[in-house]
C-alpha cells in the first residue's frame, strides 16, 4: 500500500482509531468504453438510416389482404320437401356427388300426367285422320252427284228444245245441279279444315302439334323429377350444411348449401392508392399467411382493381358536402398464388403482402 501523503494526516484524537489514507481509483478504463460507446451508437444510427435510404422504394405492402376461393351457392332447381342429406360439414365432395335430395312423389304424379296427355293426343290425332278420310270420300260423292245432276240437266234442256218436258222440270234440274255443286264446296271445305288439324307444323316436322305440345309437357316433368336429385357442380369443401335438415322445405333459387373450390385459391390485397404509382401486373410478390409460420408463398400481381372499395359498397359515400375529410382510399389488388402451397387455403384467412416493384417498366404478362 502506497504511503500517505504527510500533509493529510492529523494527530489521531485521544481514543479514536486512525483513518486510513484513501486509495488511488483507476479511470481510464471507465473513459474508454465511454468513448467507444459515443463512437459506435451514431455508426449504428447511420448503418440502419442508410439500409433503409438505399431499401426505399424496392417495395410496397400491405396487411390488409385475405385469402380468397370461389364459393359456389347450391340451390334446388325444384321446391319441394328435403327427404335425404347426403353430406356434411367441411366434407370434400366431387363434381356429380349427390347433396340433397327432394321429395319425388309429387313429380313422378307429374310425369304419368305428362304421358297420359301424350296417349289423349295421339286418340285425337287419330280421329282427326279419320275426319280426313272421310272427308275424301264426300269429295268423291260430291263429285258424282254434280255429274249425275249435269248430266239430267243436258236431258231436260234437249227435251225442252223439243217439246217433250215442262220448264218446271227443267229447272228442277237447275236447282238439282246448284245444290249438289254447293254440298261438293262444303265437303272440300271440310276435307281442308280436316287437313289442317291433322297436318303436321314446320317446327316440327312429321309430328302432330298437339302430340309435341304433349311431349314437351312429359320432358318438363322428366327434368323436374330428375332435379330433385341435386349434385354437386363443382368439386370442394362442402360449407353452411346445418341448413340442410330432414324435412325442410326446399324453395327453388334459395342457396341451401356452399361449396368452397379449394383448388383455386388467391389474394386480395387492398393496397393504398398512393402504393399504386409504380405497380403493375406481373410484378413479383411474396405473401405471408397470420395462420402460418414458416417461408412465404410465391405469387405475382394478376390484376389491379377496377375501383376503390367505397365505390362497390352497399352505400357509396357521398363526399359533397361541408364536412368532407380527405381518406387514402384502398384498391383491391389480386395476387396470383405461384405453385401450390403445402399448407390448406382457408377462404378469409388474414395476410400481409410485399410487393417487389424495382422492375417498374415490368409490362403485362
Amino acid at each position: 500500500m502506497a504511503e500517505a501523503d504527510p500533509a493529510l494526516q492529523k494527530p489521531a484524537m485521544a481514543g479514536a482509531a486512525p483513518v486510513p489514507a484513501p486509495e488511488t481509483v483507476e479511470k481510464r478504463p471507465g473513459q474508454t468504453k465511454r468513448i467507444v460507446l459515443m463512437l459506435v451508437v451514431p455508426l449504428l444510427i447511420a448503418a440502419v438510416g442508410a439500409y433503409f435510404w438505399m431499401t426505399s422504394g424496392r417495395s410496397v405492402s400491405t396487411d390488409n389482404a385475405y385469402v380468397k376461393q370461389d364459393i359456389v351457392s347450391v340451390s334446388s332447381d325444384v321446391g319441394g320437401r328435403i327427404v335425404e342429406v347426403k353430406v356434411h360439414e367441411n366434407q370434400m365432395v366431387k363434381a356429380g356427388d349427390v347433396l340433397f335430395v327432394v321429395d319425388q312423389a309429387p313429380y313422378k304424379v307429374v310425369l304419368e300426367q305428362a304421358n297420359a296427355q301424350i296417349a289423349n293426343a295421339q286418340v285425337e290425332v287419330g280421329k282427326l285422320q279419320t275426319d280426313v278420310r272421310a272427308s275424301s270420300v264426300d269429295i268423291t260423292g260430291a263429285r258424282e252427284n254434280v255429274f249425275y245432276a249435269e248430266e239430267d240437266l243436258k236431258r231436260q234442256q234437249a227435251l225442252m228444245n223439243d217439246g217433250f218436258t215442262t220448264r218446271a222440270r227443267l229447272q228442277q234440274s237447275e236447282q238439282a245441279l246448284d245444290n249438289a255443286r254447293t254440298r261438293l264446296r262444303t265437303a272440300e271445305a271440310d276435307a281442308a279444315k280436316a287437313r289442317a288439324a291433322a297436318a303436321t307444323g314446320a317446327q316440327v316436322p312429321g309430328l302432330n302439334p298437339e302430340i309435341a305440345a304433349a311431349r314437351a309437357q312429359r320432358d318438363q316433368a322428366a327434368l323436374n323429377l330428375q332435379r330433385t336429385v341435386v349434385r354437386a357442380p363443382t368439386s370442394g369443401r362442402i360449407s353452411q350444411a346445418d341448413r340442410l335438415q330432414i324435412g325442410q322445405m326446399a324453395i327453388q333459387g334459395l342457396p341451401l348449401v356452399s361449396i368452397v373450390v379449394s383448388d383455386r385459391a388467391w389474394i386480395t390485397a387492398n393496397f393504398k392508392e398512393t402504393d399504386l404509382d409504380h405497380m403493375r401486373p406481373g410484378q413479383f410478390a411474396t405473401i405471408k399467411l397470420d395462420a402460418y409460420s414458416g417461408a412465404p408463398i410465391k405469387g405475382h400481381v394478376e390484376s389491379i382493381g377496377a375501383g376503390t372499395g367505397s365505390e362497390f359498397s352497399v352505400l357509396p359515400a357521398q363526399n359533397a358536402n361541408g364536412n368532407w375529410v380527405k381518406v387514402t382510399q384502398r384498391v383491391p389488388v389480386r395476387i396470383a398464388i405461384d405453385g401450390k402451397t403445402d399448407r390448406p387455403m382457408i377462404a378469409g384467412l388474414s395476410a400481409k403482402v410485399v410487393v417487389d416493384i424495382r422492375d417498374r417498366d415490368q409490362t403485362d404478362r
